[in-house]
């Protein structure tokens, strides 16, 4: 942990410079470290990257989940693709996040993530897809990225004006002459620049994005990879079941479950486990990691629920 934060972005966060990645696991060792050695830089070197991601262009602010990584050092332009395992492992930083800072913003950030999750890569039956792509209609970050004419048509001078000062919408763009969606102020600032009460501002925001997500979601989606992964699935059956110990929400739980057993029953032949699901078939031998990840799921799972069908599974894959 010492070594690695010889790497960190003092001024933005993260780990080294662009393009720049999450590295969930790099900030969930220095949340470990802080628990050991009470090093309270960790912890503030770990809050200060989570709030920098989640306030910049690579954090989807209208549907929430993250994108792959960022192509510059500050967080604002991504590469427009979300991947299940990104989004599995950052819903695990940040509820440790929120558990060691008390910070609800970072639980906000979790549920949002799960919240997208569900909605978009959830199979009908359980388990999880991949990814969604970068593209839309050919044109990278189109389905994300917004006009100033078109916000402001969508909610109106008073408000489109408000909404675009927050989330830095200009006519100039700051990508591709399009805006991607990154608050630049915090709320005191913007009700002190607008002479308006804290209270009024959050819930106009709140609905201001509630409208634009309703108009995107008329807009052409980017693809979904509807491969059904069994070590990602394992880390996002993990983050639900996590999720479901630390804010007690029971739709967390039963969609932990409702995977888990979509892996049994599509994804297990014969004791052993195969990697890969997709128009209804399931293929090849499973690897190291899918055993790993999918038996910690299932590890996670008992720890939620103290079923010991869980705990007997996990050791049975243990043992293959």
């Amino acid at each position: 942990a010492r070594n690695l934060t010889q790497h960190y972005d003092e001024t933005h966060g993260g780990i080294g410079g662009a393009p720049k990645f999450p590295n969930s696991l790099i900030f969930s060792l220095l949340l470990r470290q802080l628990q050991a050695k009470d090093k309270r830089s960790y912890l503030e070197k770990t809050v200060y990257t989570l709030r920098k991601m989640a306030k910049g262009g690579m954090y989807d602010h209208l549907g929430g989940g993250f994108h792959r990584y960022s192509v510059d050092e500050h967080w604002l332009v991504p590469h427009f693709e979300k991947m299940l395992y990104d989004n599995a492992l950052l819903t695990r930083l940040y509820l440790e996040g929120y558990q060691a800072s008390g910070d609800i913003f970072f639980r906000q950030v979790a549920e949002e993530i799960l919240a997208y999750v569900e909605r978009e890569m959830l199979h009908p039956g359980g388990g999880f897809y991949s990814t969604q792509d970068a593209d839309s209609e050919g044109v990278e970050g189109k389905f994300f990225v917004w006009d100033q004419d078109e916000v402001m048509q969508l909610l109106g001078e008073e408000v489109g004006e408000i909404f675009c000062c927050y989330y830095d919408i200009t006519d100039v763009g700051n990508f591709q002459h399009k805006n991607i969606l990154h608050p630049i102020l915090d709320m005191e600032q913007l009700a002190k620049m607008f002479r308006r009460d804290v209270g009024d501002l959050t819930h106009l925001i709140a609905q201001a994005k509630r409208t634009l997500f309703a108009a995107r979601e008329k807009r052409v989606k980017p693809d979904r990879d509807e491969k059904i992964l069994t070590s990602w699935n394992g880390l996002m059956i993990s983050a639900f079941a996590e999720a479901y110990k630390v804010l007690g929400n029971p739709r967390y739980l039963e969609i932990a479950r409702q995977s888990v057993d979509f892996i049994l029953n599509h994804l297990c032949r014969d004791g052993r486990l195969l990697r890969s699901y997709k128009d209804e078939q399931a293929k090849f031998n499973a690897y190291l990691d899918d055993y790993a990840c999918f038996s910690a799921a299932l590890l996670d799972v008992y720890e939620a629920t103290f079923e010991q069908d869980y705990l007997d599974r996990a050791i049975a894959f243990s043992a293959v």
